[in-house]
């Protein structure tokens, strides 16, 4: 496995330095560009499709947040903070990691190895990662809701229902909302796993109980989260030759 391309975002150039000084312990991971705010960040990310970035949560103007809100195909993040309550704040899914500063050079290496673990997993099953193609289940898209924030993989989202210019995202016990429409998302997601059951609802193939005939021609459709979504009849059409049933 080559190094990790990853890139350093953070607005103190001492905390850059520092961190890059850590880094250069571990050959697997190669710093290939730094940015000290979040829009030279979105640029840079753009640009170099890193594997891997540093984020630095508070910074002026943007914050981290704010970056992972806007960034288009989330790299892997490992967060970098001075602030404890605010990391603690900000997992509300342990999807990642974060490393309180002044980094300790124990819990980078331990951070560096899940991350490896991760990468390693993903890439034996899905050939590459740097697929600019559709997000896949293993792909994590960053919901923020509020003050609360989760880095959710897509395989864990079971349902997206739109609300106006909105959507609903269905995991676990949560529904927060994203400013992102149906046709938006579903040109993004992997149609071998996320199937629109009508026009206000997207489904995740994976989750599904139970299908039953439904009025006119339709299907009821139980998801394992105790959803039930009417697939219409056009669209069922489409499910039945896709699952060929």
């Amino acid at each position: 496995m080559g190094a990790i391309k990853a890139i350093i975002i953070d607005d103190e150039r001492l905390a850059r330095n520092e961190l890059k000084k850590l880094l250069q312990n571990h050959s697997e991971i190669e710093v290939i560009e730094e940015a000290a705010n979040v829009d030279e960040g979105l640029e840079k990310i753009e640009q170099f499709n890193p594997e891997l970035i540093f984020l630095d949560i508070q910074m002026p103007g943007k914050t981290g947040f704010d970056l992972l809100a806007e960034v288009e195909k989330t790299p892997k993040v490992i967060f970098t903070t001075a602030y404890d309550e605010y990391a603690i704040k900000a997992f509300e899914v342990n999807a990642l990691d974060y490393l309180l500063k002044p980094i300790e050079p124990k819990r980078l290496a331990d951070a560096i190895t899940k991350l490896q673990d991760e990468l390693f997993k993903e890439r034996a099953g899905m050939g590459g990662i740097l697929n600019r193609g559709p997000l896949t289940e293993n792909d994590q898209v960053f919901v923020k809701d509020g003050e609360r924030c989760w880095f959710v993989k897509l395989g864990e989202i079971r349902l997206f229902e739109s609300v106006g210019n909105y959507a609903k995202v269905y995991f676990s016990t949560h529904k927060p909302l994203i400013l992102k429409s149906l046709n938006a998302l579903e040109e993004r997601l992997d149609d071998r796993m996320f199937f629109r059951a009508n026009r206000k609802h997207i489904i995740n193939l994976r989750w599904i109980e139970k299908i039953e005939p439904y009025f006119n021609g339709g299907l009821l459709v139980d998801l394992k989260g105790g959803e039930k979504i009417e697939v219409s009849r056009r669209q069922t059409v489409k499910f039945k030759e896709m699952m060929s049933l």
